[in-house]
């Protein structure tokens, strides 16, 4: 995440352990730690490799790879800048001066960090765009939501300002919830967004609202399409896959008390509307 003195991401250095338990990591330049499976990233603004060989040495961690590269590298050869999804205006931190509240215009303040969900994955922009239409034209229908797999936390915040009274937003990554927790801050939405660490591979949350945002990877979703409790909401935003995974998607779908709204697609990522019956 940023901090002073940093207001941007120019460089980032990566460096990825074997293991997890590399004690705690005290350095101004750390961006974040990202534990993945058993092993750990570290994100740093600049090069660290004395830090890096002291906690080799200390707790006998060997690093499988590292890597220096330009931010919009890291974020597929994109520059992260400010985006409209209208009423939404969304601004990376080093941005913020092009965000004005207005009638017409509702900020969002975003700390993108390494995390996925910057606004820029077509998926992502697709899930934010049908909570959008979902809100402007019927906002009676949504006053609750759960957002799986909330990454920056940017849909979750999305909802909020459109007017969804209560979120509860999962992550299995600790990184993920930390920059989600700060951008929740940001906006104040601390009122209405509660952040967890769950894997919900091994514990499913209470789908018992409105609106549930599964912006995932297909083998998770196919899942959870299996899992009853997973269809207790009244309305679904499915993505994260692309039009080769639709039929085994489908085919996992409990049709008979669902319907299929609509389908959009940007790029080749594809998104599902779905209510129940």
């Amino acid at each position: 995440m940023l901090k002073p003195p940093y207001t941007r991401y120019d460089q980032l250095h990566v460096y990825n352990f074997d293991r997890i338990n590399l004690g705690k990591i005290d350095d101004p330049d750390l961006i974040g730690t990202w534990i993945e499976d058993d092993t750990t990233i570290l994100f740093f603004h600049k090069e660290k490799q004395d830090l890096v060989d002291t906690i080799c040495a200390q707790t006998e961690a060997k690093i499988l790879y590292q890597a220096k590269l330009a931010y919009q590298d890291w974020e597929t050869g994109l520059d992260i800048t400010t985006f409209s999804v209208p009423p939404l205006i969304v601004a990376p931190l080093w941005e913020e001066e092009q965000l004005v509240n207005t009638e017409e215009n509702i900020p969002i303040h975003l700390d993108p960090s390494v995390i996925f969900g910057s606004g820029f994955h077509p998926s992502t922009r697709l899930c934010l765009q049908v909570i959008t239409d979902l809100l402007t034209s019927h906002p009676e229908n949504i006053e609750s939501m759960v957002d799986l797999g909330t990454g920056t936390g940017l849909l979750s915040i999305g909802a909020v300002k459109l007017g969804v009274k209560e979120v509860r937003a999962y992550d299995n990554n600790p990184f993920a919830c930390s920059v989600a927790t700060k951008n929740i801050g940001l906006n104040n939405c601390q009122e209405q967004v509660r952040i967890k660490e769950t894997d919900i591979r091994h514990g499913l949350p209470d789908t018992g609202v409105d609106l549930v945002v599964a912006n995932l990877y297909k083998g998770l979703l196919i899942d959870l399409f299996q899992n009853p409790d997973f269809w207790k909401a009244k309305f679904y935003i499915i993505s994260g896959f692309i039009p080769s995974m639709e039929e085994e998607l489908l085919a996992a779908l409990p049709m008979n008390h669902l319907k299929l709204l609509e389908r959009r697609k940007s790029d080749i990522w594809r998104l599902w509307l779905l209510a129940q019956k």
